[in-house]
């Protein structure tokens, strides 16, 4: 899935969903050595999870960041 990002760096999220859990996670754009690293954290992850742990994370005064946009993005993917 890809999903457009709002209000922060990066500009775009990929990444698949393969039984429930999250894989290939791509940033376009932002902060790539900790975009790379989120991706790799997250990997093989149950969905729910990711969420739980990264919604609401802000990014300096940003009302959102990178790690929450992904939050955001998983939880439209599920809801499809």
């Amino acid at each position: 899935m890809d999903y457009q990002t709002h209000g922060v760096c990066s500009k775009n999220i990929s990444f698949d969903i393969k039984d429930g859990k999250v894989y290939n996670v791509h940033f376009t754009g932002g902060c790539n050595g900790n975009l790379q690293g989120i991706g790799k954290l997250v990997e093989g992850m149950p969905v729910e999870e990711v969420i739980t742990r990264v919604e609401g994370i802000k990014c300096g005064p940003k009302a959102t960041s990178c790690p929450d946009q992904l939050a955001q993005a998983l939880k439209e993917a599920v809801e499809r």
